[in-house]
């Protein structure tokens, strides 16, 4: 073959390369924002041109990505492949934007976290604000949601949330405290009932208990004698949410058992009241979980490491 015969099968070799990671970015949007319009208008494209991306990618794998229906996008198993894929793909480039362009690891972009609402609302936002202000060159994206999302699917950086939820290896867990957690209930709550003595005697009461798809809380808690005894009671409420547990506890609903970071001010204003203070219910670990990457992003590592001195700066800590 002649050199320059062999020179243009290279170029048309980088340029086939160049136009496919193209329309992957393009669909990594059209899954992100659920819409080929919206993915277009990210990209600076129409509607059909993005849906034209996904149609070359599909004719190349020779393998639909996405089932459409007029009213969802749902990724087939190829597809949900081909976004994990292309989610490290993207990874690279903006890892190699960052190392480049960074003014000495100075964050730049776009951050997307998810957490918890209550720990979102209650304990983030004082972050988020002073990360905006100390850093003008980044945009932050936040998710406060007690579900516990895939967060590559979902185009997460970040999840802050309580409590480990059984990452696999392709994700790092930083824990950024260890909180402790407390029983409480309104005053109002002990108006027609005897407060508790010890942990037996919780038989005898509503509780109020944290329930999701994929977990269901129980209480093992510690007398002062060091045994561990798992509390007994009437569970006439579970909640898939950290807040709307704090609310019904505040109500007089029952007695909850939640971070004492979420209700210190509840406690210290009299809304709730702690109830067996001598009895231990354990700490439950703050921590930051994202994908694991051989270079973590600027924007990700200087908002995990804010995030820890402010926790850690909290009182009755």
């Amino acid at each position: 073959m002649e050199i320059a015969s062999f020179a243009n099968l290279v170029l048309q070799s980088n340029v086939m390369i160049g136009s496919k990671i193209n329309d992957i970015l393009v669909f990594l949007s059209v899954v992100e924002t659920g819409s080929f319009v919206a993915a277009g208008k990210s990209f600076g494209l129409s509607r059909s041109t993005a849906g034209k991306a996904v149609a070359r990618l599909e004719q190349a794998y020779g393998a639909r990505l996405l089932n459409r229906t007029t009213r969802a996008l749902d990724l087939t198993e190829e597809g949900r492949s081909l976004y994990e894929h292309g989610l490290v793909i993207r990874g690279a480039i903006e890892a190699a934007d960052s190392s480049i362009e960074s003014d000495k690891g100075l964050p730049r972009g776009t951050l997307r976290v998810t957490a918890p609402d209550a720990l979102g609302r209650r304990l983030l936002l004082p972050t988020v604000q002073r990360y905006l202000e100390t850093w003008p060159e980044t945009q932050i994206e936040l998710s406060l949601s007690d579900r516990v999302d895939n967060i590559i699917e979902k185009g997460f950086d970040l999840a802050i949330r309580i409590g480990v939820y059984s990452p696999d290896q392709s994700f790092v867990t930083r824990t950024l405290l260890r909180d402790e957690t407390v029983l409480c209930a309104a005053p109002t709550y002990f108006e027609t009932r005897d407060r508790p003595l010890n942990i037996e005697q919780l038989s005898r009461h509503d509780l109020l208990q944290f329930a999701s798809r994929s977990e269901r809380q129980g209480w093992h808690l510690q007398e002062e004698d060091g045994a561990l005894v798992r509390a007994q009671g009437r569970v006439r409420l579970r909640l898939d949410s950290a807040e709307a547990l704090r609310q019904t506890a505040i109500q007089g609903l029952g007695i909850a058992l939640l971070p004492r970071l979420l209700v210190s001010a509840d406690l210290l204003e009299g809304r709730l009241q702690r109830v067996l203070p001598h009895v231990s219910a354990g700490r439950v670990p703050i921590v930051a979980l994202y994908p694991h990457k051989r270079l973590l992003e600027p924007r990700v590592r200087r908002f995990i490491d804010m995030l820890s001195s402010d926790l850690k700066r909290l009182p009755d800590q």
